[in-house]
């Protein structure tokens, strides 16, 4: 066993589970993950540390994710805009995409992440962004001009209730109520 400078203290355990839709059993997961991030000096003081962008996307769960980018930063405290997780970054992201994270919260941080330029709508230019994540940027899956032009009208003749030429929060949350699989599939399981 490791010695007790490794181990969260159970109060802070007791804390983190008011705090977030995890079990005592996820989050004792969520720090054992996060610790093997971090060199064997860093452990130390784990919950002072930072694990840089580049090592949080070693995990197998956001590695192939194609909004891993947009993951990092929205989760991420860093005051120099990095995209670096705190151990308390952490929680918080996979908290939300946990089984038991409400829908309303699931679609909000959807949205945030579906959010590219971070104005707290979708435009044109978010949606082309969403659409080519889920295709992929490749020459054989990227849809031409034409396709995206009528996909971003479709979107939003759908989504779009006040007319404006965007999706604000409250039109993309009445969208995502109408998916009965997304929360289920708005997930990351350690």
């Amino acid at each position: 066993m490791g010695g007790s400078a490794s181990q969260l203290p159970r109060d802070l355990l007791g804390e983190y589970q008011e705090l977030t839709f995890l079990t005592k059993q996820e989050i004792v997961l969520a720090h054992k993950r996060f610790s093997e991030l971090l060199s064997k000096e860093e452990r130390e003081s784990i919950l002072q540390k930072r694990v840089p962008k580049s090592k949080i996307l070693t995990l197998p769960e956001l590695r192939a994710n194609p909004f891993q980018d947009r993951i990092c930063r929205v989760f991420s405290t860093s005051e120099d805009e990095d995209g670096s997780m705190s151990f308390e970054d952490f929680l918080d992201m996979l908290s939300v995409f946990s089984d038991s994270a409400t829908s309303e919260i699931k679609s909000h941080y959807a949205f945030r992440i579906f959010d590219f330029d971070d104005d707290g709508t979708l435009d044109r230019k978010d949606l082309e962004k969403l659409v080519n994540c889920l295709t992929g940027e490749g020459d054989e899956t990227r849809l031409s001009e034409s396709e995206m032009d009528q996909l971003i009208e479709n979107i939003l003749e759908e989504s779009d209730i006040d007319k404006d030429g965007t999706i604000n929060l409250s039109e993309f949350q009445h969208v995502i109520s109408r998916s009965p699989d997304f929360a289920s599939s708005f997930k990351i399981v350690l």
